[in-house]
């Protein structure tokens, strides 16, 4: 069914919201307040519903304006954002690939990366979407992403995965903790040691099933943080403990701010990887070329996310 209403009209509710008076919000425009006047009883004949009223020279909002205001914020920043895209390509840029990274917002190897990429591609503008980091997967299924870089194993239908590197979890406290002398620590060690979690959602290849649970010993937890940079923040004012990923915790480990400790005598790794839809892995996509010279620079010594 073809839309009651045009840009336009979603411009003018945001403008007179915005303002609160016709002259205001014209002027913000670029146009008449005649012609927005007429714009605004178009608008609403076409809905058959009022979008504001009257009251002491402003205009009030009606709960349709409210609603159809939502409806423009994200009507108008998704056409702003493909906007933006199309002028990129006047810039050689042919093809944006949208990135982000599960739960960690640490891109200190992102310059590294795109030195690498811009070596081997040409035309290819990487874009990363820090604030799709909570729920990557579901982006990239609903196309607000194209690339996830996660960790464990991806099994969902509609996508693929390429494996990008181990790493190993560590845990972390503050250097003047009782263990911070420790190369490993086993569950027994930290009974009672306030602990700080990303989430208490167990996972079979994570520090509940492979730390906690085999020895049945449990730290206290102490909070819930689902923002791995403020627990590290959180572990270095001595409040708590936590078990991360240890490449993204080398910045505040370099500083001495957090100290580290091997999960157990043997260590827990975790497999990451970067998950695609399935339709774009094949020869000559350009999300399927990212995924594939990421995976490659990983494998790299020197690589941001390659820490051994």
């Amino acid at each position: 069914m073809k839309p009651l209403l045009d840009l336009r009209h979603l411009q003018l509710i945001q403008a007179i919201i915005q303002t609160g008076r016709i002259t205001d919000a014209a002027k913000l425009l670029g146009v008449t307040p005649s012609a927005l006047s007429h714009r605004l009883r178009e608008a609403e004949r076409r809905l058959d519903v009022p979008l504001f009223t009257r009251m002491h020279k402003k205009l009030r909002r009606t709960p349709a304006a409210d609603y159809m205001a939502v409806v423009a914020e994200r009507v108008l920043s998704d056409l702003s954002r493909a906007e933006e895209d199309v002028r990129r390509m006047n810039a050689n840029v042919q093809h944006v690939v949208r990135l982000s990274v599960e739960a960690y917002s640490n891109y200190r190897w992102l310059p590294a990366f795109i030195k690498f990429l811009k070596s081997r591609t040409d035309g290819i503008d990487l874009q990363i979407m820090a604030g799709a980091r909570s729920d990557p997967l579901t982006g990239v299924l609903n196309r607000h992403l194209d690339i996830a870089v996660m960790s464990g194993t991806v099994a969902q239908a509609g996508l693929r995965s390429l494996p990008l590197f181990e790493d190993p979890l560590l845990y972390i406290m503050p250097p003047n903790h009782r263990l911070a002398d420790r190369e490993f620590v086993e569950g027994t060690d930290i009974v009672g040691e306030p602990f700080i979690t990303y989430t208490k959602v167990p996972e079979p290849d994570r520090e509940f099933a492979l730390l906690f649970r085999p020895t049945d010993s449990y730290p206290k937890w102490a909070a819930t943080v689902e923002l791995p940079e403020a627990i590290v923040e959180l572990v270095a004012s001595d409040l708590g403990t936590s078990v991360l990923s240890n490449w993204a915790l080398q910045s505040a480990l370099n500083e001495g701010r957090i100290v580290g400790a091997r999960v157990t005598q043997d260590g827990i790794s975790v497999p990451w990887c970067a998950a695609i839809r399935a339709e774009d892995m094949e020869d000559g996509d350009p999300i399927y070329q990212v995924a594939q010279l990421l995976s490659e620079w990983c494998s790299l010594p020197d690589a941001g996310f390659h820490i051994v």
